[in-house]
């Protein structure tokens, strides 16, 4: 039984290592969004990198579309953020399972 709940443990903590290493990702994203909204008002002319070409757009286009893009990132960190959480959680209820366990075994 000892064992399941080792096995457990072990992808939890893969699965919250993956999920931090995500949020992570999008948290970095998220800082090159407000860097580029804090310069787009300060340039006369925007452009948007479109795969390895770079086409001009108007600064409200561009603008709209970084702020929403900057929506859903923080939606998703916030949704890594839950799920790290219950995660974390799941991951102490599983310790503590595994060390009653052994602690039984150890009495017998």
């Amino acid at each position: 039984m000892g064992s399941d709940h080792i096995t457990q443990l072990q992808i939890i903590q893969q699965n919250l290592q993956n999920t931090m290493m995500q949020k992570q990702q999008f948290q970095q994203e998220l800082v090159e969004l407000e860097s580029a909204l804090r310069e787009l008002p300060k340039s006369s002319q925007s452009f948007q990198i479109v795969g390895k070409l770079m086409i001009s757009k108007s600064r409200e286009n561009l603008e709209a579309e970084l702020n929403e893009r900057k929506e859903i990132i923080d939606l998703r960190i916030n949704n890594f953020e839950k799920q790290e959480k219950q995660l974390k959680v799941s991951l102490e209820e599983t310790q503590k399972k595994a060390l009653e366990e052994l602690k039984a075994e150890k009495k017998v």
